[in-house]
C-alpha cells in the first residue's frame, strides 16, 4: 500500500510563517542586569546560566511586588496601582534595610522620571 504524498500549497506555507511570528520574542531582563553589573563591577563578566538565574530571580520579584501593589490597590477600593501602592509593596517585602534602600532607590528615580518630562 502507497502513502499519498501530501501537497502543501504556498497559503498554508504562509499561515504557517505567520503562526511562528506570532510567537514573538521573550522578555528578558538580561539587558539590564548586564548593565547594573557593569556599573558596579566593569572588570566582571556573568556566565548564560547565572544570567538565567538573575532573570528568574528579577521576573519573580517584579510578580511578587505587581500581585501585592494590586492587591493593595483593591483592599483601597482603587483600580489604579499607583506609586503609592508599588512603594507600600516594597516595604512588606523587602526587609529592613534593603526595603530603606529600595524605596529610596525608587523614590529617587520617580523623582528624575518626572523632572525629565
Amino acid at each position: 500500500m502507497k502513502s499519498a504524498a501530501v501537497k502543501v500549497t504556498n497559503m498554508e506555507k504562509r499561515t504557517a510563517k505567520a503562526h511562528h511570528k506570532l510567537k514573538g520574542k521573550r522578555q528578558t531582563y538580561a539587558t539590564y542586569i548586564y548593565r547594573v553589573l557593569k556599573q558596579v563591577h566593569p572588570d566582571i563578566g556573568i556566565s548564560a546560566k547565572s544570567m538565567g538565574i538573575m532573570n528568574s530571580s528579577v521576573g519573580d520579584m517584579f510578580e511578587r511586588v505587581a500581585s501585592e501593589a494590586a492587591k493593595l490597590s483593591l483592599y483601597n477600593k482603587r483600580r489604579t496601582i499607583t506609586s503609592r501602592e508599588i512603594q507600600t509593596a516594597v516595604r512588606l517585602l523587602l526587609s529592613g534595610e534593603l526595603g530603606k534602600h529600595a524605596v529610596s532607590e525608587g523614590t529617587e528615580s520617580v523623582a528624575k522620571y518626572t523632572s525629565s518630562k
